[in-house]
């Protein structure tokens, strides 16, 4: 579908209206949008320094430091996807790269969530069938997001080249 921009046609009084109209309208959506995603970042980055604070109090406590760059994770994927809506709203095209940067921490987090999962549920010495197939599924999952990551981070890679050859 063509842009109005594009087209020779002169806008008729009506569709000059409706163009306004949904541009306020986007416009709306995207500080809407930047303000929540703004307000989900803060409240973010105050769980994780609760969480850290937790773990400098209990001397490096393994699980609320995961848990900890977890959040923290979660708040750069946030704050990514703000930069993507910043870029969104100055230029009015998508840029793939800032989601392909969201795709591979999220990866990243999944990965971290798995391995914190997968150590508090194999405790030596409790050996079932349940917990081998448990830990065959994980693997897999683990291996999937591995060349996951790989491919986000090859095309990342290949997109930057790309414009900067």
């Amino acid at each position: 579908m063509e842009s109005v921009e594009n087209d020779d046609r002169p806008l008729t009084r009506l569709g000059r209206g409706a163009d306004f109209a949904f541009q306020r309208l986007e416009l709306v959506a995207y500080i809407a949008l930047g303000l929540l995603l703004a307000f989900a970042a803060a409240l973010g980055m105050i769980g994780a320094f609760s969480l850290l604070a937790h773990s400098m109090h209990s001397l490096g406590d393994a699980d609320s430091l995961v848990v900890a760059i977890d959040h923290l994770l979660f708040v750069l994927m946030v704050i990514e996807i703000l930069h993507t809506v910043r870029v969104s709203f100055r230029s009015g095209t998508l840029v793939p790269e800032p989601f392909l940067v969201v795709g591979l921490i999220a990866s990243i987090r999944r990965v971290l969530v798995i391995t914190l999962e997968s150590s508090e549920a194999n405790q030596p010495g409790k050996w079932t069938s349940d917990s081998q197939l448990l830990l065959r599924s994980t693997m897999l999952e683990l291996i999937v997001l591995g060349g996951l990551i790989l491919v986000m981070v090859i095309s990342i890679f290949l997109l930057r080249r790309a414009r900067h050859p």
